[in-house]
């Protein structure tokens, strides 16, 4: 979801189709997710718009 631009960041991060993301941990509204064995920080505004 969101804009071109969002769409493009998290494709950057490997947020593609078929990745597998996986939540490590979650602490004041941001999120630690494991894609592409790397481990990532997010907002929980940006992680609602990856959609699974």
């Amino acid at each position: 979801g969101g804009n071109a631009d969002v769409r493009a960041h998290l494709q950057n991060l490997g947020f593609v189709s078929g990745a597998v993301v996986t939540v490590v941990s979650s602490m004041g509204g941001n999120l630690i997710v494991n894609v592409k064995n790397a481990r990532i920080a997010i907002s929980k505004e940006m992680a609602q718009k990856i959609m699974i």
